[in-house]
């Protein structure tokens, strides 16, 4: 493994967890050998850079500092990674990808330079960008990246007609999607999947066990009908119902039963959904956002052009039926030229099941 990949892996461990920080690792290498690394820690601690070269202490004097991106150059939460990699004597930085937050897009590279520095830009550069899809689209656009995630039968059901859902994909399938939400700063999905299947929406680890970290848990609800006493409010982590059209009773009975509300624009009688990703972005730093239905969700943000990437889970099996629901309603095309055709396209296996990722 070489250090920058050493420094990706460190930065694929703090997804999830540092928003709307960008999740960056570090290594710090003194005649080949690694004497100190780091990543991302929560808002207002350390950046990666810092945490590699506090455990690289004196040695850090002429050493090559590896990061996933480019050292911030500006005092936030925390002074500016830069000056401390002057004041620790790095002889050379090199920087899988440049920062696009206006603030440091450039700038950290010229203040090393400017100190003497050596500087490096590119190793890595495109495993760098791919995992740091959601800042950047978080930075440049000011929205949360949005990934559809779904489960299906070979048919493209979801359900039987009866409703019965559980489970079309296998265990090895759904460990990967506890990962995802994981990953996530937070997770959506629509009130009626919330009335059919009163999940628990919550990352968990291999035993089943809810993990330190949950996302939030967005639900799309206009008139406020979830049930007060839904599994996911006794669940560890913070759910937030999304309100368009529903009444001040229904809203304050919702606050005092533990659930967070917040009111939306409204889209014609939903939801206004481009609105909400703003708002999501804009005033609760939500970065990252894993859409897991239901299907009449799923449609508007298709329609609405807000997902960015697809994750499928397509199960061997075949349910049948002509009210068996899909995975995607909505609107829809009316040609097949104007259908979304995923780019970048990926196939990976969980057991028996297929994992279809691509980009819209």
């Amino acid at each position: 493994m070489s250090h920058m990949d050493r420094a990706l892996s460190l930065a694929k461990r703090s997804l999830g967890a540092v928003s709307p920080n960008p999740s960056v690792g570090a290594v710090v290498v003194k005649d080949g050998i690694a004497v100190g690394e780091g990543r991302t820690q929560p808002p207002g601690r350390e950046h990666a850079e810092i945490m590699a070269l506090q455990e690289a202490g004196a040695r850090s004097e002429g050493a090559i500092l590896y990061s996933t991106l480019e050292p911030c150059n500006h005092r936030g939460r925390t002074p500016p990674c830069t000056a401390a990699i002057v004041r620790a004597g790095i002889s050379e930085v090199r920087v899988a990808t440049l920062d696009p937050n206006p603030n440091v897009v450039g700038g950290g590279v010229q203040a090393l330079e400017e100190a003497g520095i050596r500087v490096r830009v590119g190793e890595g550069e495109k495993r760098a960008r791919l995992l740091m899809e959601a800042y950047f689209k978080y930075v440049e656009e000011g929205m949360p990246f949005v990934t559809a995630k779904f489960a299906m039968t070979l048919d493209g059901k979801i359900a039987t007609h009866t409703g019965d859902s559980k489970w079309i994909s296998g265990d090895k399938a759904r460990w990967e999607v506890h990962g995802l939400r994981q990953n996530s700063d937070a997770i959506m999905v629509g009130i009626n999947t919330v009335m059919a299947d009163n999940p628990q929406l919550t990352a968990r680890d291999e035993r089943g066990k809810p993990r330190d970290r949950q996302p939030l848990r967005v639900i799309v609800d206009s008139r406020g009908r979830i049930p007060l006493n839904a599994r996911m409010i006794s669940e560890p982590g913070e759910t937030l119902i999304v309100v368009s059209t529903a009444t001040p009773e229904a809203r304050e009975a919702l606050a005092e039963a533990g659930f967070g509300v917040v009111e939306a624009a409204e889209d014609d009688g939903s939801v206004d959904l481009t609105a909400l990703m703003r708002h999501l972005a804009g005033e609760m730093d939500i970065t990252s956002l894993c859409v897991e239905g239901g299907a009449s969700i799923l449609g508007s943000l298709f329609d609405h052009g807000l997902v960015h990437k697809v994750i499928a889970f397509v199960s061997p099996t075949i349910i049948g039926g002509g009210d068996a629901p899909s995975p995607v309603a909505g609107r829809g095309v009316e040609l097949m030229s104007d259908a979304i055709k995923l780019e970048r396209v990926k196939w990976d296996r969980f057991g028996r099941d297929m994992a279809i990722t691509g980009y819209c």
